[in-house]
C-alpha cells in the first residue's frame, strides 16, 4: 500500500451551537488541512498520483471554504462546523474526486497549532 499526503490551509470564521464557552461564539481560525490518500498500485510511470493533482482538488475541496462564515455552508447550516465534522466533510468531498485507484485514508483538520481532529474510516 502506497500513501500520499499534502497539506494546505485556509481562514474562515465559525461558531459552535450549542457549546457553553467562547467557542460559541463568533470566531476565525486560520485552518490547516491534511490529507492523505493511499493506492494500492502505482500506475503507469511508477506514482500513486502527482503530488500537484491530489493538492489541487484539496484546494478546490476547501475553496467554498476559505475567507467564509462556516455556519453559512451547508452542510454547517445544519450541523456544527467543528474540526471533526470538518475533517468528515473534506474526506467525503475529496474522495468523491479521486480516481477509483485511489482513495482517501484521512484528513486531519488544525485549529490552530496545538489543537486538530482526523477523521478515518476502518
Amino acid at each position: 500500500m502506497f500513501e500520499l499526503m499534502v497539506d494546505t490551509t485556509f481562514a474562515a470564521a465559525h461558531q459552535l451551537r450549542g457549546y457553553k464557552g467562547k467557542c460559541e461564539q463568533m470566531h476565525g481560525h486560520n485552518w490547516k488541512i491534511q490529507a492523505h490518500v493511499v493506492a494500492e498500485k502505482l500506475n503507469d510511470i511508477d506514482i500513486a498520483m502527482d503530488f500537484h493533482d491530489l493538492k489541487e482538488l484539496l484546494n478546490e475541496v476547501i475553496a467554498p471554504l476559505d475567507h467564509s462564515f462556516l455556519n453559512d455552508i451547508f452542510p454547517f447550516t445544519e450541523k456544527n462546523p467543528s474540526s471533526e465534522n470538518i475533517a468528515k466533510w473534506i474526506y467525503d468531498s475529496l474522495n468523491k474526486k479521486l480516481d477509483e485507484h485511489v482513495q482517501v485514508s484521512a484528513v486531519t483538520v488544525w485549529e490552530s497549532e496545538t489543537a486538530a481532529a482526523t477523521y478515518y474510516e476502518d
